[in-house]
């Protein structure tokens, strides 16, 4: 069995360059599902940061809802079919270009970029994906795969496929993305401490803004994606972490009517998001103000 690719390692490769189902048996020449096994990955756009880490809102395909999260422990099977070669060259939810000649693949929910193994259960043949686009927009199917991603396990039309999401490659790419460096193992040292630093008066903050909207700008189920991300959103207002059930949801608050338009164009032109809004907590349209 291949070793699990450490997070450092990842970052040193950066450097250089719903429904859940149980294993079950098909027929006596068929393939069963397999165990999730990581995987050494030797292609350096799969690890490459993204122009943005795009999750996005609810949205529905013919009157079927899908909610886009994070979850490292993704594990599905269903069908697949092959991304149009007319797309080639186009851009993909998260701001990347469309390569039909990469490992690239879509995915109704996953974040983009997600790195994913997929495994066609008709030959038992799989491939390491960037999951970097959002569709198949049919219920169908819950992947569509690159051209030469669909040639590596032998899909020519349609095939019944299992997804398994590589969460430490995910977590790298993520992070690399996002701009958020791994965390720096700790070595032993017999220089002496640098002087302390003395503190530093802190500026009094400015008044609370008061008002009835709020933007929510993703959910995670990790909350130490949502505290990543409220780092980076406080540059557009007073950001919040609000845990509501399994989830850790991002959002600005105490805005006006003007300063939450404000908030979502911004978010929309500089960061590609799709932000959601609220009145006095009930969910409203976000074009609606």
């Amino acid at each position: 069995m291949k070793k699990l690719v450490s997070v450092a390692v990842l970052a040193a490769l950066l450097g250089a360059c719903a429904e859940t189902t149980q294993p079950n048996e098909y027929g006596s020449d068929g393939f069963a599902e397999e165990a999730l096994v990581s995987e050494n990955l030797n292609d350096a756009y799969l690890l490459a940061p993204a122009p943005r880490y795009y999750i996005g809102n609810a949205y529905k395909v013919e009157d079927v809802q899908y909610i886009p999260t994070e979850d490292y422990s993704y594990n599905q099977t269903g069908m697949a079919g092959i991304i149009p070669a007319e797309l080639n060259g186009t851009k993909t939810s998260n701001g990347e270009t469309y390569n039909m000649n990469q490992m690239v693949a879509t995915s109704k929910t996953l974040p983009l970029p997600t790195i994913a193994k997929v495994t066609n259960l008709e030959n038992g043949e799989d491939v390491i994906v960037r999951v970097n686009n959002r569709g198949p927009f049919v219920n169908t199917r819950i992947m569509d795969l690159s051209a030469a991603a669909a040639q590596k396990i032998g899909l020519t039309n349609q095939s019944k496929i299992q997804i398994q999401v590589l969460p430490e490659q995910s977590m790298a790419v993520k992070n690399a993305t996002l701009g958020v460096a791994p965390a720096a193992k700790e070595v032993e040292t017999t220089e002496e401490p640098a002087p302390v630093a003395q503190p530093q008066p802190e500026p009094k903050p400015a008044p609370a803004a008061t008002g009835d909207y709020s933007v929510q700008v993703a959910a995670f189920y990790a909350e130490d994606s949502a505290n990543a991300l409220q780092s980076r959103m406080r540059n557009y207002g007073d950001a919040v972490v609000v845990k509501e059930g399994d989830m850790y949801k991002v959002r600005i608050v105490n805005l006006d009517a003007t300063g939450a338009r404000r908030v979502i164009d911004t978010l929309r032109s500089n960061e590609g998001m799709a932000p959601g809004l609220l009145k006095n907590g009930r969910w409203i349209n976000a074009d609606s103000i």
